[in-house]
């Protein structure tokens, strides 16, 4: 009888225990869960710690708490100048509503395979209002505050929020990319040859002022030394003249002198000259002819 009692009890104590271990249920921080009663959400658990549920009726469904990172596949877009770019972007979201997420797309790949056409849409129609430099520039980062905005607007309908929005890479198409080298080379070329050609332009305005300037010193280099050769030369006269007059007998030996020393500057001067000339008068008398002639 005892025996039966114990084992009537164990059982009880048994059944106890798996309705009081299926009744709790504990919430990581890093998690958020869903009660659901015959696959119908009941209530949704977001904060930390140990709950609890009806046993055998509920069941528990737990969801990331933490942000989670999704790659946007690349998308072609056309800029408000026509430009068309392949751009390539990703997202960061967090599960904001655990039960309307729930009703909506139920887990997380659906959740992507949902954010996919709303990021890529979002990318077109932001895009499409700017210019390629205004992307490319300082301002790409309120057109990312845009872009978050817009996908926020239709995340938040699936129990997302999208915490942020980022472009990775922006390039140009294949087909448009050696089109668009090939005109920035030809324009590339077309400053350089422009710049040369102003480089040669003022290499000749520099020249063309430096020969005139070199002709302008020239010619008033020449104008000045014929002024002092003409002034020296005068000069000269004048020295000469007074020495003439002061003493002509001294003024003529000078003069003698000189010829003497002009006419045998070099080593086989030959001069076939009377002895009785005038310009050997110095040569037999110091006195030249004229004094000679006084002395007799």
């Amino acid at each position: 009888m005892n025996r039966n009692v114990a084992t009537i009890l164990a059982i009880i104590l048994v059944i106890l225990g798996i309705i009081g271990y299926g009744s709790v249920f504990s919430v990581h921080e890093t998690q958020q869960a869903l009660v659901l009663q015959f696959g119908n959400p009941v209530k949704a658990v977001q904060e930390s710690g140990l709950n609890f549920k009806t046993p055998f009726v509920q069941d528990v469904q737990f969801m990331e708490k933490r942000i989670l990172d999704f790659d946007a596949p690349p998308v072609e877009a056309v800029a408000a100048d026509k430009k068309r770019i392949v751009v390539d972007a990703y997202a960061r979201f967090r599960i904001a509503d655990p039960l309307k997420f729930y009703q909506t797309v139920n887990n997380e790949v659906t959740a992507r395979n949902r954010l996919a056409p709303l990021i890529n849409s979002s990318l077109r129609n932001a895009i499409g209002r700017v210019k390629l430099e205004q992307m490319l520039s300082g301002e790409r980062g309120k057109l990312m505050h845009e872009i978050r905005g817009l996908v926020n607007t239709e995340a938040l309908k699936l129990g997302i929020e999208i915490v942020d929005v980022r472009i990775k890479r922006a390039d140009l198409p294949a087909a448009n990319s050696q089109a668009v080298f090939d005109l920035m080379r030809a324009e590339r070329k077309r400053i350089a040859t422009e710049i040369r050609a102003e480089g040669a332009e003022r290499s000749q305005k520099i020249t063309a002022n430096a020969d005139r300037l070199r002709t302008v010193l020239l010619a008033n280099a020449q104008k000045s030394s014929q002024i002092i050769r003409g002034e020296g030369d005068a000069l000269r006269n004048k020295v000469f003249a007074d020495a003439y007059s002061k003493d002509p007998e001294f003024f003529a030996f000078y003069r003698t002198l000189q010829a003497y020393r002009t006419s045998m500057k070099s080593d086989d001067t030959t001069m076939v000259l009377s002895p009785t000339s005038d310009f050997f008068s110095y040569f037999g008398n110091p006195f030249g002819k004229t004094s000679k002639a006084g002395a007799q």
